[in-house]
């Protein structure tokens, strides 16, 4: 299949998204266009290392000495502390301002690597080789980094894009079936902010998408890239338009917090937090019926989630107040008036939102299906 090679425009440089079956077998090729480079610095956890390293490892075939630096990727690792501890790897390995960090995980690899490549020295080259379908259709394209902090999520990092992004769907063979499934919700979350037809073609041929098939992931996940490119290239720095990519996000966010990052992978709180997002859009009038169920149907369609927590709406509410999107204290939702489009909302009732906080869980626990009936 031939590569896509997908444009992202940035204030620090443009730069290449290189998407399709094999591309990991051209890294050496790739990254040496971008120039020589003293050192060069892998960084990935032992569970990825574990299940790719001889497909990275042979794509990475780079003159010199090659580091390979391992760390926790999980959510409850991606913290000021993994990211010092990464840092003093990279002094005692000799890393300077002409090294390259190479980061080959999925977000919570991306974003810590890409938040110690934007301060190490002030800053020192990044490419992503993303290995989640999460980090494939999202996280490693737009130049967010960033690690959490016990009041709320990713309230620390910077905006640095990469150098390049590698993107081959063959990395995701070994993804566990959950993790796969819960990168489908980024997936999801692009067709219904900004791609109507992707959203049908979902619905269509959602089963073939979940047996991992290779033609129709070599179709969707290039066309999320676009999505996702074509945004932060006219915002790259979340001043306007780039908030629609933050659908589910509040609620999302708000649920990994009040969980301690421990109950959700991302992409299992993003799919609670569309499904709450749906039912706000239509309690304020904004979402039509028709739309709220066909949103609610798909997100059902990835299997189960785990359980919604047992804490109290305000409990919730209180989280979201510290969401990086709240301005002066205003909280604001990305909300889709219909499916393919979406925008920001500053003016949303307390109570309602309350409301909805409260009856997700029940209107989804009252259903027959798979969300209902796994607790986690």
């Amino acid at each position: 299949m031939k590569l896509k090679r997908i444009s992202v425009k940035s204030s620090l440089g443009n730069y290449s998204v290189i998407a399709g079956a094999g591309t990991v077998h051209r890294a050496a090729q790739e990254i040496a266009k971008l120039g020589r480079f003293s050192s060069i610095h892998v960084v990935s956890s032992t569970k990825v290392w574990r299940a790719l390293s001889k497909s990275i490892q042979r794509g990475l075939q780079l003159p010199g000495k090659v580091h390979f630096h391992r760390m926790n990727d999980g959510e409850s690792a991606k913290n000021l502390r993994t990211a010092e501890l990464l840092s003093r790897v990279l002094v005692k390995s000799g890393a300077d301002r002409k090294s390259l960090l190479i980061a080959v995980g999925g977000g919570v690899v991306g974003d810590v690597a890409g938040f110690v490549a934007a301060i190490y020295l002030r800053g020192v080259a990044l490419v992503h080789v993303p290995t989640t379908l999460v980090a494939q259709v999202d996280s490693s394209i737009g130049g967010k980094t960033g690690v959490n902090l016990p009041e709320g999520k990713n309230l620390v990092g910077a905006f640095y894009p990469p150098r390049l992004v590698l993107i081959d769907p063959e990395l995701l063979r070994t993804l566990p079936d959950r993790e796969f499934r819960g990168g489908l919700a980024e997936v999801i979350k692009h067709a219904i902010i900004a791609d109507a037809p992707m959203f049908g073609m979902l619905e269509q041929n959602m089963e073939k998408i979940l047996r991992r098939d290779r033609t129709a992931l070599g179709l969707l996940i290039p066309r999320n890239v676009a999505i996702k490119a074509r945004v932060v290239s006219r915002d790259e720095r979340e001043s306007g338009l780039r908030e629609i990519l933050n659908f589910g996000h509040t609620f999302a966010h708000a649920l990994e917090s009040v969980t301690r990052y421990r109950r959700y992978q991302h992409g299992e709180a993003v799919a609670w937090g569309m499904i709450a997002a749906a039912f706000l859009g239509h309690e304020l009038g904004l979402t039509r019926t028709a739309d709220v169920s066909r949103i609610v149907a798909l997100i059902r369609r990835l299997g189960p989630l785990p359980g919604w927590p047992q804490v109290p709406a305000t409990t919730l509410l209180n989280a979201m107040r510290s969401d990086k999107k709240t301005r002066s204290g205003i909280l604001r939702f990305v909300l889709s008036p219909r499916i393919g489009e979406a925008r920001s909302y500053d003016t949303v009732p307390l109570h309602v939102v309350e409301r909805v906080l409260h009856f997700t869980p029940r209107l989804i626990d009252a259903s027959a299906g798979p969300l209902g009936k796994y607790r986690g």
